[in-house]
C-alpha cells in the first residue's frame, strides 16, 4: 500500500473526494500543517512496523519525531497530547504514555530520551491494539512545554500503514464482486418511481408534462405544504407556479378528503392533472415528496424547462408512525446548514423524527440563556489548565477553540430556525440531554460557573446548578475513559439544573410554534464505581427508605425525571437503560425490564442486539414487558460504523459494520432471523440466539418504529458526516416506510431467499439509478459514499462490478489514478501486474481507489 502522507485528522475527508480534488487539496493542507511544523519545529511520522507483534492481538509502530526547526527539542520539560490511538510506550526509559482523560492521552520523555537537534530526528516505538481502519491512528497532536503550560501547539502527523492490508484488501474486493454478482441490472423503466415503496403503485396511461403553465391548486389546510411544491417546482421548470384555489387548464391539485388516516395520502396522474389527497397536512406532504421522487435528477440541477412525470396512480401510508434519525453534532460539531440538508433529506424520504442529540462528555451544544457557560464553556474544546474557560480537546480537535469540529454551539436563534424548518416538512425534533452520564460538559461548565460566583462572594448562587458533590471520592471509568462525567442525582442543585434547560427549551418550541411531546434524557453507560463516596448520596440514602444503595439511585432520578415531564405534559424518553433493573443471581449481573416503569409511557431506544452480548432479544423483551420501543440495533441502525472491514474505510466497528443493506434486509418484528454476522464480519452462529425471547402481540403493538443513530467521533467534517449518512439513510428510510416485504414473511427459506434477492435487485437499481443521481443536486448536493468497486481475477484477467447500477467502474494499468476520463470497465482486463479500479457517479465525482494485482502470467 503506498504511503499515506496526510495529516491523519483529515485522513477520512481526503478519502470522499474526487482525485482532482485530493491532489490540490491535500497539498494545501499538507502545506500549512508544514508551516505550523516549521513556526514551532516539529514533524511527527507514525509508521506500523507489526500488525500483530508478538503473535498477539496488538501493533507495534515507530513514531519518529523530526526537528525541523531551529531551537534543540530538550530531553525534558515537555508533552506530547494526542486523542485516541491507546498507545503505549514500548520502552517507558524513553517514553511514557500516560491516559489524561476521555481519549486525551500525553507522550512524555523519559530518561533516555536524548535531545533532537535541528535537522535531526529521534524515534519512540510504541504499541497499541491491532490496526483494523484508518479510525485506530491517533489524531490531534501537540506539544505543551513545562515552561508554558496553558499554550498548545499543533504538530503536524504523517503516517505510514505500510503494506499490512494489501492481502485483505484482495480478499475484500472478491468478496463485494460475489455479493455485487446477485445484483441484477434492471432497465429504468421497470423501476418504481415512488420512494420508499408505496403500499399500492401502478403506472397507467400518459404522462403529465410540467412546465411553466402548470399551477397549484391547494386547500386551504394545505396551504403550507402547496408553498413547499411550488418552490421545488420553481427549480425544475425555472417559474414558481402560482397557488390558486381554482383552476382551468392543467394544474396540480392538494385535495382533503377526511376519512384517511394520519399520514396516508394518493397521488395520481395523467396528462391534464396531478392529484394528491390526504386527511391531514402530513399526508398530503408526504404525497407531494413522491412526486419529488418521480422527477428526473435533472429537475434538481435546474437544467430542465419542462419535465415528464409518469402516468401513476399510488395509494400509500406508512408502516411505522415513528421513523426516526439522531444527529450526534455534540461529539464534533456539525453546522446549523448542515442540520437544514439533514432535515431536506429526511423529508423527502418520508422520515418524521429528528433525535437532536445536542449534550455529551465532550461539547454542549445548545444556547441556554439563563446558563451561558453551558456553551461559552461546555461548547468550546480547547488546552487550558483554569478549567473556566473550555473543555479538553477530544477526537482530534487539537488544542484551539478555532476548531470547528470541536467548538460550536447553536444560539437560541439557530434553534428556533431548525424548530420551525423541521416542523414545515413535518418533522418533530426531540431535544436529548444526556444525563446523568456522558455529561461531562455540562458539568464542568457548572464547575466554571461556581468558580466564577463563589470569587464574587455569592456561594448559594453559585451552588444552585452544582451537578457534582465537589467532596466526592468516587473512582470510576466510563467506557469511554472519563472519570468525572456523570450528574450527581442526589444533588437537589441537579434537578434545578434540569428544571431550567427543560423550561427554557419548552420556550423555545413554544416561540417556534413546533410540536414538543417528549425530552430523550440519555440514560446510558453509567459506569460502575459512580456515586459510591459522594457525602450526598450517603445523607440521601440515610434519610430516604426507598434508596438503599446506589442502585437504587437509577430508579430514584428517572422516577424524579418523569416526573417532572408529566408535569409539564410531556412523556420521558430515553435509551433503553432507563427501563431495566440490575438483578443478581448467582453472583452474575442481569438486567431486566423494570416493571416499574413498563406502564409509565416511557419510550426507549434499544440499542443493544450484538450477538454474543446476551441482549440479543432486549427489545422484544422490553417490548413485551410493555416499553414503548424504537429499534435502534447497533448491528443495522448504527450509521456511524465503518461501511466494511476495508483499512480505508473511516468509522468504528465495535459493534460490526453496516452498509445500506444492513437496514433494507433488517425485519423489525423478527430481526433474531436476520442476524447474520458477528462484530467482525463473518458468517453468525446461529446456536448463541437460538432461546432468545420472541416478539408477543402485545409486544407488538409497542414497537413504534426505527430509528438510525449517526455518532459523531470520526466526523470532523460534513463530508465526513454526509459520507457515513448516505446511502445507508436510504435504507433506512425504506424499511422504516415500506410495507412488510413478502421475502420477509416467507416461512420457507429458499423462496424467501429468492423473493429477497429480486427485492434487494429492485432496491439497488433504484437508488444507483435515481435516488443517488438526485442526490448530486437535491438541496445543495450530497457527498455520498461511492462504493469501491467489487474485483477478482477468473482465468488470468481481472474482473470487476459495482454495487450500484448505473455507476460507472473506470481503471488504469500504469500505476496512475484512475480519473473520470479514464477507460471505463467493460470487460475482463487482461493486463497483468497492478490494475487500478474506480467507481464513479453519473456526475462525475469518484470514490475510493482499490489496487488489484494480477500475478497471473508474470
Amino acid at each position: 500500500m503506498k504511503k499515506l502522507a496526510v495529516a491523519v485528522w483529515l485522513l477520512s475527508q481526503a478519502m470522499l473526494m474526487s482525485c482532482s480534488q485530493v491532489s490540490t487539496d491535500t497539498a494545501a493542507i499538507s502545506a500549512a500543517n508544514e508551516t505550523n511544523a516549521e513556526a514551532q519545529g516539529l514533524s511527527l511520522k507514525l509508521e506500523l512496523a507489526d500488525n500483530h507483534y508478538q503473535n498477539k492481538a496488538q501493533s507495534r509502530s515507530v513514531l519518529t519525531i523530526t526537528n525541523n526547526g531551529t531551537e534543540t527539542l530538550p530531553a525534558k520539560g515537555w508533552k506530547l497530547y494526542f486523542n485516541g490511538g491507546a498507545l503505549t510506550a514500548a520502552d517507558s526509559t524513553v517514553a511514557t504514555i500516560q491516559h489524561f482523560n476521555g481519549d486525551l492521552h500525553y507522550l512524555a520523555p523519559g530518561p533516555k530520551f536524548e535531545e533532537i537537534a535541528p535537522g535531526a530526528s529521534g524515534t519512540i516505538e510504541v504499541l497499541g491494539r491491532t490496526v483494523r481502519n484508518v479510525s485506530n491512528f491517533p489524531s490531534g497532536f501537540y506539544i505543551v512545554y513545562d515552561a508554558e503550560p496553558g499554550k498548545g501547539i499543533p504538530v503536524s502527523l504523517e503516517i505510514e500503514p505500510g503494506n499490512h492490508f494489501d492481502e485483505a484488501t484482495q480478499q475484500l474486493a472478491a468478496k463485494i464482486y460475489e455479493d455485487n454478482a446477485t445484483i441484477k441490472d434492471l432497465p429504468t423503466t421497470a423501476l418504481t418511481k415512488v420512494f420508499p415503496t408505496p403500499i399500492s403503485y401502478q403506472e397507467k396511461g400518459k404522462p403529465f408534462t410540467l412546465d411553466t403553465k402548470v399551477t397549484v391548486v391547494a386547500d386551504a389546510d394545505f396551504r403550507r405544504e402547496a408553498e413547499h411544491l411550488s418552490e421545488i417546482l420553481a427549480t425544475a421548470v425555472g417559474q414558481k407556479p402560482a397557488i390558486q384555489s381554482s383552476a382551468t387548464g392543467k394544474a396540480i391539485y392538494i385535495r382533503k378528503k377526511p376519512g384517511m388516516g394520519a399520514e396516508e395520502y394518493t397521488l395520481s396522474v395523467n396528462p391534464e392533472r396531478i392529484e394528491i389527497t390526504a386527511s391531514s397536512p402530513a399526508g398530503a406532504f408526504y404525497g407531494i415528496q413522491s412526486l419529488k421522487t418521480m422527477l428526473p435528477a435533472t429537475a434538481y440541477a435546474g437544467k430542465a424547462a419542462t419535465v415528464e412525470v409518469a402516468g401513476v396512480e399510488v395509494k400509500d401510508a406508512p408502516r411505522f408512525g415513528y421513523r426516526g434519525f439522531m444527529m450526534d453534532m455534540a461529539r464534533n460539531f456539525q453546522p446549523k446548514s448542515e442540520v437544514l440538508k439533514v432535515l431536506d433529506v429526511m423529508a423527502l424520504y418520508k422520515m418524521n423524527k429528528l433525535h437532536f442529540h445536542f449534550s455529551e462528555d465532550e461539547g454542549w451544544r445548545l444556547e441556554i440563556r439563563s446558563l451561558p457557560e453551558l456553551t461559552a464553556v461546555g461548547g468550546t474544546r480547547a488546552h487550558a489548565t483554569d478549567g473556566r474557560s473550555s473543555i479538553v480537546p477530544s477526537y482530534g480537535s487539537g488544542p484551539d477553540a478555532s476548531n470547528k469540529a470541536g467548538t460550536g454551539f447553536y444560539s437560541r436563534e439557530d434553534f428556533i430556525e431548525i424548530l420551525k424548518y423541521a416542523r414545515d416538512r413535518h418533522i418533530e425534533v426531540i431535544p436529548e440531554i444526556e444525563t446523568p452520564g456522558h455529561a461531562r460538559a455540562a458539568i464542568k461548565a457548572m464547575d466554571a460557573r461556581y468558580m466564577k460566583l463563589m470569587d464574587e462572594g455569592k456561594k448559594e448562587e453559585a451552588e444552585r446548578y452544582l451537578l457534582r458533590d465537589l467532596n466526592d471520592k468516587s473512582v470510576y471509568r466510563s467506557v469511554q475513559g472519563w472519570s468525572d462525567n456523570i450528574m450527581d442525582v442526589s444533588l437537589p442543585s441537579t434537578y434545578n439544573f434540569l428544571e431550567t434547560v427543560v423550561d427554557e427549551i419548552m420556550s423555545m418550541y413554544k416561540e417556534a410554534e413546533a410540536p414538543l411531546h417528549t425530552i430523550h434524557f440519555g440514560g446510558d453507560e453509567v459506569p460502575e464505581g459512580v456515586w459510591e463516596k459522594s457525602p450526598s448520596v450517603q445523607r440521601l440514602i440515610s434519610q430516604n427508605p426507598e434508596v438503599k444503595n446506589t442502585d437504587d439511585l437509577w430508579y430514584y432520578y428517572f422516577g424524579k425525571v418523569n416526573q417532572m415531564l408529566q408535569e409539564r405534559g410531556l412523556y420521558l424518553s430515553g435509551w433503553e437503560e432507563i427501563g431495566l433493573r440490575k438483578e443478581v443471581k448467582n453472583g452474575k449481573v442481569n438486567w431486566v425490564p423494570n416493571q416499574q416503569f413498563a406502564n409509565e409511557n416511557f419510550h426507549v431506544n434499544v440499542w443493544k442486539n450484538s450477538p454474543g452480548s446476551g441482549a440479543e432479544d432486549l427489545a422484544y423483551r422490553m417490548a413485551n414487558a410493555g416499553y414503548k420501543v424504537i429499534l435502534t440495533g447497533v448491528t443495522h441502525f448504527y450509521l456511524d460504523l465503518a461501511y466494511n472491514p476495508s483499512f480505508s474505510e473511516p468509522g468504528l466497528y465495535w459493534g460490526g459494520y453496516v452498509d445500506i443493506d444492513k437496514p433494507f434486509y433488517f425485519i423489525p418484528y423478527d430481526y433474531l432471523r436476520n442476524l447474520k454476522e458477528d462484530d467482525r464480519g463473518n458468517p453468525l452462529d446461529r446456536s448463541i440466539i437460538k432461546s432468545k425471547e420472541a416478539l408477543t402481540e402485545k409486544g407488538k403493538a409497542n414497537i413504534v418504529g426505527i430509528e438510525a443513530p449517526l455518532w459523531s467521533e470520526t466526523n470532523r467534517t460534513t463530508e465526513d458526516f454526509e459520507y457515513k449518512l448516505l446511502p445507508k439513510l436510504l435504507g433506512v428510510a425504506e424499511r422504516a416506510w415500506a410495507k412488510d416485504p413478502d421475502w420477509a414473511k416467507e416461512k420457507d427459506a429458499a423462496k424467501s431467499n429468492k423473493l429477497y434477492s429480486q427485492a434487494w435487485s429492485e432496491f439497488i437499481n433504484v437508488v444507483g439509478k435515481r435516488e443517488l443521481p438526485r442526490l448530486d443536486y437535491y438541496a445543495g448536493g450530497y457527498q455520498y459514499r461511492i462504493p469501491t468497486a467489487g474485483a477478482k481475477v477468473i482465468d488470468g484477467k481481472v474482473v470487476a462490478n459495482v454495487q450500484f447500477p448505473g455507476f460507472t467502474i473506470r481503471y488504469t494499468t500504469d500505476g496512475t489514478e484512475p480519473t473520470k476520463t479514464s477507460p471505463a470497465y467493460s470487460g475482463p482486463i487482461a493486463a497483468t501486474g497492478a490494475v487500478k479500479l474506480r467507481v464513479f457517479n453519473t456526475a462525475g465525482r469518484g470514490g475510493q481507489t482499490i489496487t488489484i494485482q494480477n500475478q497471473s502470467s508474470m
